[in-house]
């Protein structure tokens, strides 16, 4: 079936569709990841995003059972490839993307070159996008909305530790990958994965806290996960991490929640030209000559390092800041995923070093 893609700056390129059927819009973004599709389509920082892939090979692995993705569901707004396989080879495959696409309602299509594509978006930054197939649209820009509420759990879950005396770390779900949840449990910690606009610190979460774990001693540490759209929407998170850090529970953010403890703490965020969405970016520990490989996924960065914090990260591409840690407190977070699913696996002892400060 054909399809257009159609960008807001007047660009127009005809396309082959192979998902569903229907015309989607959203902000059209690239990455040049070279696997892990399954992961990175399932991502929820994905929300509103229609993902063009740069490598040229796109589905011949096929799709994986639900338990290896990082969320329930497809969260891209459309997919664009330079040629899709629709002959998967693989021992875990259980579907094509073409008929997981179809299955979420959700358009997939092949234009004849997405290197041009990418150096244009590049060139110009991220661009609001449509797909076009069955019916005329309207763009979307999912910048000037809450997307976190949209991804976010919607009740607490609590997993707790067969390890007696675990310590219990509050995750904040802003949109978070599995992965993060699976780190943290991994390491015998128990975890209270809660609502986005959950406040702990409140006489009524303190009571919902005390049922679902049983103990007036709730949690040792908060977590804030990764998710999508404008850091500056998600102010019922904010409100949460200032109180944490005036309690001086320990605090980690990933991602997104590395720009909600930044602006927790008086400091400033800004949308990048074109976003980090890759698993090669190199991000240089300050003080040291080590330069770690990092998956990140994200178009809004910390501009401004708030007071008593230091940079702790930053991206030898581009000079952005890549972390900020307490100088005194156990605060501290990353704008890139330690977790990886998919990519290197270079940075995961963050989860250790965090969890070091909650024992100490």
């Amino acid at each position: 079936m054909n399809a257009t893609l159609q960008l807001k700056d007047g660009t127009t390129l005809e396309a082959q569709s192979f998902g569903a059927p229907v015309s989607k819009s959203g902000e059209v973004v690239f990455s040049t990841g070279m696997m892990g599709y399954p992961e990175g389509l399932t991502d929820p920082s994905f929300k509103g995003q229609i993902l063009v892939l740069t490598y040229p090979l796109i589905g011949n692995y096929g799709v994986p059972n639900r338990d290896l993705w990082e969320a329930n569901r497809l969260m891209v707004s459309g997919l664009v490839v330079s040629n899709y396989i629709d002959t998967p080879s693989h021992f875990q495959s259980q579907n094509s993307l073409a008929k997981w696409f179809q299955n979420e309602k959700l358009p997939l299509i092949q234009i004849k070159d997405t290197r041009w594509l990418t150096q244009h978006i590049r060139d110009q930054g991220s661009l609001l996008g449509k797909i076009l197939i069955d019916q005329k649209i309207d763009y979307y820009d999912p910048n000037k909305e809450n997307l976190v509420e949209q991804v976010s759990i919607k009740d607490i879950n609590y997993l707790p530790s067969s390890k007696k005396k675990a310590k219990t770390v509050l995750l904040i779900d802003c949109g978070a990958k599995r992965n993060i949840i699976n780190s943290l449990r991994k390491r015998n910690v128990s975890v209270i994965v809660a609502p986005w606009d959950f406040d702990p610190f409140t006489k009524e979460g303190q009571v919902k806290l005390e049922e679902i774990t049983g103990t007036k001693k709730q949690f040792d540490g908060l977590f804030i996960s990764n998710g999508p759209g404008d850091p500056t929407f998600v102010t019922k998170t904010i409100s949460t991490i200032k109180k944490s850090l005036d309690q001086k529970i320990p605090t980690m953010g990933i991602c997104l929640g590395h720009q909600l403890l930044t602006l927790a703490a008086n400091g400033g965020t800004t949308k990048l030209k074109y976003g980090h969405r890759s698993q090669n970016q190199p991000c240089i520990m300050e003080g040291s000559p080590r330069c770690y490989i990092t998956t990140q996924n994200h178009g809004f960065a910390a501009s401004e390092i708030p007071t008593g914090f230091k940079k702790w990260f930053t991206n030898a591409n581009d000079g952005t800041n890549e972390g900020i840690i307490h100088t005194k407190f156990p605060f501290m977070s990353v704008q890139f995923h330690p977790e990886a699913t998919p990519g290197p696996y270079d940075t995961e002892w963050l989860f250790d070093f965090y969890l070091e400060k909650i024992k100490s």
